[in-house]
């Protein structure tokens, strides 16, 4: 697999000074900025868009898949584009189709038209991210290395703090598209500011051949299994034709899809990678960290707004503290890798998710904000130091020739893996409560006796009898759904724990100056 950290502008291009500096990096942290606050924006503004679009919350899910997996699925092909037609070029129309489709967004008029318009939007701005990093590292003195790395980790640790809080406000005051068309000024910016300042620094080209065949099989066994992932609930998995005909799909697709390139010359996915244990051994870390942290990113505003009553604001602001913490802890982190065994940051950051999901599995139906908010806290310790210590761990022994491919096929896999926790967090959710209620239903109908008080208390308080039972129903469902998420939390703690062990499988790594970043 190529990434754009394979391409970087010509050499002999003097680094940037003064305001051009100032003014191009700012340019360029803002287009990463946008691009990572897509994937977190639309979270907690799902029963607002659902409700408005005539849908339900689990179809709505689709708003957020459809932009991972089409984003990821973009990633292998941005080395191969880069290479062809020049890292600025690329990265300045890959804004402004992100830019054209966040519009598209903002103005869809349907479920359907709004994931199609965020697919486009997910698939368009897949060269964004690596083509900033390359970018930033180019306009920089190579003795500022490290400064233009922080630039542009910061970005992507602010972004999703930015994104829970505005899009709950947008929804609660504006209409929900604004979520979307607020890219449009942002992108119009950076396009006419990195054009203006970087289209005489364009990089050389040269014509590459493309696994043409390798990323089709991969469209179509991601894409199948995704749809699989996304309908299987509703459509109630292998009792229908159609979840069995995409399952097939996705196998056979992705047996062909190894097949090929196991034995293609150029390929779109370098497989031969995983004959590294720290690189498979990393990668499986972290996807499932990244797969468990996103999950439980859309369960906290889901449950909070379907059943405690949140607004769409209040329940972004539960979820700032993750990455506030977050831009406080990366730096010491950074600091901790020069010195210590990456396997030991890595350990810190799972030991600190698994308590904060410990701690959130003890939540009650009355929790107060801040009893929601601190362990959120907690896992913010977790997030500033996950990436780093991961991608470390999975980079390491890789050549130097071969890290900017590795580091592109775990972000792929990352995504990829995002995209299923997504699809996946809904159906175990609901099952959970279905069984949670079944069970409180059962020790209702063997207490009748306390049952016949309850009722009798609530018409005593003027309650007709059908509203009586209304509120006793209502009452069963939140506690099944709180028990439901009480579930996941400690099915989440327990997999931060077994990340752990599959940590210390790996060998050791050399402390590291300058923590590689995933591209």
């Amino acid at each position: 697999m190529s990434s754009a950290a394979e391409i970087s502008p010509a050499a002999t291009q003097a680094p940037l000074k003064g305001a051009a500096l100032a003014v191009t990096a700012f340019a360029l942290a803002m287009g990463t900025f946008t691009q990572v606050l897509d994937t977190t924006i639309a979270n907690v503004s799902l029963p607002t868009i659902a409700g408005n679009l005539g849908a339900s919350t689990d179809q709505a899910t689709w708003i957020i898949t459809s932009f991972v997996v089409a984003n990821g699925i973009a990633v292998p092909i941005t080395g191969w584009l880069m290479n062809r037609y020049g890292v600025v070029r690329v990265f300045v129309l890959s804004m402004l189709g992100f830019t054209i489709a966040s519009l598209l967004c903002g103005i869809a008029w349907s479920l359907e038209s709004l994931v199609f318009f965020r697919a486009l939007q997910g698939a368009l701005s897949g060269p964004i991210i690596p083509g900033s990093q390359a970018l930033m590292l180019s306009i920089f003195p190579h003795q500022r290395r490290t400064t233009a790395l922080a630039v542009w980790s910061v970005t992507t640790l602010v972004a999703p703090i930015c994104g829970p809080i505005l899009g709950g406000y947008i929804s609660d005051s504006w209409h929900w598209g604004w979520i979307f068309l607020i890219n449009v000024p942002v992108g119009l910016m950076v396009i006419a500011l990195c054009w203006i300042n970087l289209r005489e620094r364009e990089t050389a080209t040269r014509k590459l051949p493309i696994d043409a065949i390798g990323l089709g099989l991969l469209v179509v066994w991601a894409g199948a299994l995704q749809v699989m992932l996304d309908t299987g609930k509703n459509a109630d998995w292998f009792a229908s034709t159609q979840i069995v005909v995409l399952a097939v799909v996705s196998v056979v697709g992705f047996g062909a899809f190894l097949l090929w390139e196991l034995t293609e010359e150029h390929p779109v996915v370098d497989l031969s990678l995983f004959r590294s244990r720290n690189f498979t051994l990393g990668t499986i870390v972290f996807c499932l960290g990244n797969g468990v942290f996103l999950a439980n990113m859309l369960l906290i505003p889901l449950w909070l707004q379907t059943q405690l009553g949140y607004t769409a604001t209040w329940a972004g602001l539960v979820s700032a503290p993750t990455g506030a913490i977050a831009v406080l802890v990366t730096p010491l982190a950074a600091r901790m890798m020069s010195r210590f065994d990456a396997r030991w940051v890595a350990t810190i950051a799972f030991a600190a998710s698994a308590v904060s999901y410990f701690m959130r599995a003890s939540l009650t139906a009355d929790a107060s904000f801040m009893a929601i908010a601190l362990p959120l806290m907690v896992q913010g310790i977790s997030s500033g130091s996950f990436f780093i210590a991961t991608i470390t761990i999975l980079l390491d022994g890789i050549p130097p020739e071969r890290i900017p491919s590795a580091s592109g096929l775990s972000n792929f896999a990352r995504i990829i893996a995002a995209g299923f926790s997504v699809s996946l967090i809904t159906t175990f959710w609901d099952r959970q409560e279905a069984l949670h209620q079944s069970h409180m239903a059962d020790l209702t109908s063997a207490t009748m006796p306390a049952l016949g008080n309850i009722l009798q208390t609530l018409r005593d308080m003027g309650l007709s009898d059908l509203a009586a039972k209304a509120a006793v129903t209502r009452e069963m469902i939140g506690q099944a759904y709180l028990l439901a998420s009480v579930d996941m939390f400690t099915v989440s703690a327990w997999l931060c724990i077994v990340a752990i062990v599959i940590v210390w499988l790996c060998r050791r790594c050399a402390p590291h100056g300058t923590p590689p970043l995933a591209d």
